[in-house]
Order: structure tokens, then C-alpha cells, then sequence
């Protein structure tokens, strides 16, 4: 088997090796010696003959003295699953994130726009949002709003003015169904279980959900005084760079409403008092 052709699985964990082994100039011996391991092994990893355990992945970040996005590259590299970590939104380090994901929500505006972080609790609203939904469904339900997939299918949310919809719910729920997978949080199976007792999940979802790819954005239905509207819900994710912009935390996104009628204008709906718990201006 030709050089190029072989272990090919294990070639990027074989380019991140070498490549922090001389980030640390250290020769292979060296680096065998800090791990308790052997040369010969260190070559072998080196030269895509063998593959690291989990565990030797790990030992590589803390003896390379790696940040959690570097380790979680080498875990990623290895084949193994990202290691993740909840970072609390509202912690004062994070002041100047929450400041720029305002911005960015107010400068959506009249498009309904929520923040939201990867179990899809809802961090953020901005005012086109509340002045959307504000004479759709009741203020209460409305006010008690946290997690976008219960909005966006439950009774009290935004699936009640919401139709064909049967495609869209499962995508959505086979791609929280996956994420648990890969975290096995708690969290994460939780957020999968509620959605699929929702009494709209079509029986066949699994099978639809494989005939369609998940995409950044998705059409809607909804019934707009008395007349059905089409809207595109688009998606933008808000995490680190590089191949662990998913796994990064904060890992939050932004959903915003566009209608695809050019002549629906949402603006005149910004014209009136607007308050709710989520909305920061």
C-alpha cells in the first residue's frame, strides 16, 4: 500500500503531533520520556502506523500544556469525541460578548431575532421579536419564553401559528438526537426527549429526518391575519474558529425571521411600546 494511502484515518492526529511536538522543541525521545511512554511508540504515532487511545490524547494536551481548543483538536484528530464544557453566559467575563450579541440583535431589527446557546435556551430577544409575536400569542406565554425549540413547536409558542411543519421538526429533532449522542449529557437527552412527546412529531420522523440534509435555514408557514405567510428561518452560528467552532463554548447561534414576500414589511411593528425579560434595549 502506497505511504500516502495508508492509516489515512490517522494522519491528521500524525500532522497535530509533530506539529506541537516542535511548538515545544522536543524530539521524540524527549516527549516519550515526559508521557512515560516509548520512542518507538512516539514514532509509530508519528508516522500513522498506530493510533492513540482516548486516554493518550488526553496526556498529550496536559503534557503539551494545551488550552481546551488545542486538546479538543488532538482528541478530534485522534478520532474521538471534543470534550465540552458549559460556559455561563452571564459570567462578567463574557460583559463584552453579551454587549456585542445586543448589537448585533438590534441591528436585525425589524427581522424577529433570538441568541441562543446549544441546548437552544434562549439568552437573547431583540425588539422585532417581541413585536412579531406580541399580538400572536398571549403575553404571558410569551413573557415565560427560554427555549427556542418549546417556542417554535409548542402549544403556547410559536407552533400554533405555525404549519407544515412536519419536515422541518425532524430534521430538527434527528440533529438533537445526534448531538446527544456525541455529548451523552443529560441536558442535551433531555432537550431531544421533550421535543419528540411534542403531538405533532410525525410517526415516520427518523425516516424523513434522513431524506433531508440539515441546513443553516429552513421555510415556514405562518398565518398572518387571516393570510399564510412564507418566512425563511435562517441560522448563524457565534463560536470559535477552526474545527471545533461546534464544540467551543459559548457555543451559541442567532435565528433570525426574513419574510420571502419582498413587500411584508415588519417595520411599522416597531412602533409601539415593547418590553419582555429577554430583550436587553
Amino acid at each position: 500500500m502506497p505511504p500516502d494511502k495508508k492509516n489515512n484515518s490517522n494522519l491528521a492526529f500524525s500532522r497535530f503531533l509533530k506539529f506541537w511536538r516542535g511548538v515545544h522543541g522536543l524530539n521524540q525521545e524527549q516527549l516519550a520520556e515526559k508521557l512515560s511512554s516509548s520512542q518507538r511508540h512516539i514514532s509509530r504515532l508519528e508516522n500513522g502506523s498506530s493510533r492513540p487511545s482516548e486516554q493518550l490524547a488526553m496526556e498529550l494536551g496536559k503534557t503539551l500544556e494545551l488550552g481546551r481548543r488545542d486538546s479538543n483538536h488532538l482528541l478530534m484528530a485522534a478520532g474521538y469525541v471534543p470534550l465540552q464544557q458549559k460556559i455561563d453566559f452571564n459570567t462578567p467575563e463574557l460583559k463584552w460578548l453579551r454587549k456585542a450579541m445586543m448589537m448585533t440583535l438590534r441591528a436585525l431589527d425589524p427581522y424577529p431575532t433570538t441568541l441562543q446557546d446549544s441546548s437552544g435556551k434562549i439568552l437573547m430577544v431583540n425588539r422585532g421579536w417581541v413585536s412579531f409575536f406580541q399580538s400572536r400569542i398571549k403575553p404571558q406565554a410569551l413573557n415565560d419564553v427560554r427555549n427556542y425549540y418549546d417556542f417554535l413547536f409548542g402549544q403556547e409558542g410559536a407552533g400554533t401559528i405555525m404549519t407544515n411543519w412536519e419536515d422541518t421538526l425532524s430534521v430538527i429533532l434527528m440533529s438533537l438526537k445526534q448531538r446527544s449522542l456525541f455529548s451523552d449529557s443529560e441536558e442535551d437527552q433531555q432537550s431531544f426527549e421533550i421535543l419528540a412527546q411534542h403531538p405533532n412529531v410525525p410517526d415516520d420522523w427518523q425516516q424523513r429526518a434522513t431524506k433531508l440534509e440539515p441546513m443553516a435555514s429552513f421555510r415556514i408557514q405562518m398565518e398572518i391575519d387571516g393570510q399564510q405567510k412564507s418566512f425563511f428561518s435562517v441560522s448563524s452560528t457565534v463560536g470559535a474558529l477552526g474545527p471545533t467552532a461546534y464544540a467551543s463554548e459559548p457555543n451559541l447561534s442567532i435565528q433570525t425571521l426574513y419574510p420571502e414576500d419582498d413587500d411584508f414589511s415588519l417595520t411599522p411593528l416597531l412602533n409601539k411600546a415593547l418590553d419582555h425579560p429577554l430583550l436587553p434595549y
